[in-house]
């Protein structure tokens, strides 16, 4: 009896159990499907306003400028040179690399005995020639009086024939008397074309004698001209370079003795591309005197020069591309032949266009204006230049607008912005929806921050927030999401 009140109790133990489980599951998942069936809590969202810099696109006259690499050189070299051979006896004290000359200074003398000897030499055949000039002058006038009286032998021979003819004509003369004046005039008209010919080889002579004088006149201006070339004078002020002899050395003829070189008359030879080439040219497809700036670069200084284009090449030049331009500076201040120096060209002037940073303009040459309610939007532009951090574009439809100077990936069209440092109306923030707790909510929300992990200011902040008459919906959401409530 005992056994089965036992076995009794336990059946119906163990019934309960089976019971309060079935329930317990039955309950559990009820809670689970109510869970998943309930529509998740949803918060206001707000739009996320991102600040970013902008400027107003001004419409204006811009000359783009160039930035090419160029070199100085001198637009007046003189390259010494002896002009005859010998020893070299005299030098200037100046004459040595980096010396200055000025404009007429003896440089260099070379030993003239040579060319003296050879001068005096000429000066005596000079005399010779005159000599022989003379001579045959004075010959000359001797044919001419010669010629003289041969003509008046056969007039007076001519005389004598009349005569005799006449005498003859009134029978008292003979005709071997006629006879013989007729030969008599005919050999004094022979006599004068005896002396005619004697005069013109005297005259021949004369002329030869005068090629003669003239020759050695010529002789003697050469050797003249030999004796100056054994002194060389500076042909203008300026510097010497690549001086490469001494006092006491023989030179040979057109032997190099160094350059004068004239250190502030300097231009700047520098290479364009095509495209560049061409923007400098005129309406007239012509080459225009653009303006230049040359710069050279030091540690602690700047050198700058201005001048003008003056002439291109006529050429590329083999292995080259481009145009090669010459331009003349006016200051050349510090400036040497053979600097490595920047050229600034400036180019014509541009007009109605402006200028904005390069991080203005994207990939697809295209800006981002903001429009109304300070939105973004993506205009199209042409890009014209490209001045170092900024670009010249041309674009009317945003000329007064105001573009984003400086684009990121989180910027794109529709985007709101708030516009940092301009004029711009800025965008009209509303204000918290505020509401009023009751003190059992407030005291749990208290409870829950004191209780939680947040750092001890930031508690410190939401308690004063929660002890106000009022708080913020956003404030009591953020709290309520974290309780899971």
């Amino acid at each position: 009896m005992h056994f089965l009140r036992r076995s009794l109790i336990g059946i119906f133990l163990l019934a309960l159990t089976l019971v309060l489980t079935a329930w317990a599951g039955n309950t559990l998942r009820l809670a689970v499907q109510e869970r998943m069936n309930t529509e998740p809590r949803s918060f206001p969202q707000r739009e996320r306003v991102l600040p970013v810099n902008v400027m107003t696109v001004l419409p204006q006259t811009i000359a783009p400028k160039l930035v090419v690499f160029g070199e100085l050189s001198s637009t007046n070299t003189f390259d010494l040179r002896a002009l005859s051979s010998g020893t070299v006896l005299e030098l200037s004290p100046n004459f040595v690399d980096g010396g200055r000359v000025e404009i007429g200074e003896l440089i260099i003398k070379i030993d003239p005995r040579d060319a003296q000897s050879s001068r005096d030499r000429t000066a005596a055949d000079l005399h010779d020639a005159q000599s022989e000039v003379r001579d045959a002058e004075s010959a000359l006038i001797i044919q001419r009086d010669e010629i003289a009286a041969a003509n008046q032998q056969v007039d007076l021979r001519q005389q004598a024939l009349t005569r005799q003819t006449n005498l003859v004509a009134r029978g008292v003369g003979t005709a071997a008397a006629v006879e013989t004046a007729q030969l008599a005039l005919s050999g004094a008209g022979q006599a004068v074309l005896s002396h005619r010919q004697a005069q013109a080889q005297a005259q021949a002579r004369l002329d030869q004698a005068d090629t003669g004088l003239d020759r050695a006149r010529l002789n003697l201006a050469d050797a003249d001209r030999a004796v100056e070339d054994t002194e060389i004078h500076a042909p203008f002020s300026g510097t010497l370079a690549q001086v490469n002899i001494s006092q006491g050395v023989r030179v040979t003829a057109n032997e190099s003795l160094g350059k004068l070189i004239e250190k502030n008359e300097l231009e700047v030879a520098f290479r364009l591309s095509t495209v560049q080439y061409a923007r400098l040219m005129d309406l007239n497809r012509t080459l225009g005197d653009a303006a230049v700036t040359v710069t050279l670069e030091l540690q602690d200084l700047t050198l700058t020069a201005s001048g003008q284009i003056t002439r291109e090449s006529a050429n590329v030049g083999e292995g080259r591309t481009g145009r090669l331009l010459f331009a003349r500076l006016e200051t050349t201040v510090g400036l040497r032949p053979g600097d490595f120096v920047t050229v600034t060209v400036t180019e014509p002037a541009l007009r109605g266009v402006a200028i904005v940073p390069s991080t203005a303009i994207g990939s697809e040459s295209s800006a981002l204006l903001l429009s109304k309610n300070n939105r973004l939007e993506e205009v199209a532009v042409v890009v014209l230049r490209r001045q170092g951090d900024d670009v010249i574009i041309r674009a009317p439809a945003l000329y007064g607008q105001k573009i984003v100077v400086e684009r990121s990936p989180l910027l794109g069209v529709g985007i709101t912005v708030q516009p940092i440092n301009s004029t711009a109306k800025p965008i009209a923030q509303e204000p918290p929806e505020m509401i009023t707790l009751n003190d059992d909510r407030r005291a749990r929300l208290i409870a829950f921050v004191k209780d939680s992990r947040m750092p001890q200011p930031v508690q410190a902040r939401f308690i004063d927030q929660l002890e106000h008459d009022e708080v913020s919906v956003d404030v009591i959401e953020d709290l309520e999401s974290r309780m899971g409530t």
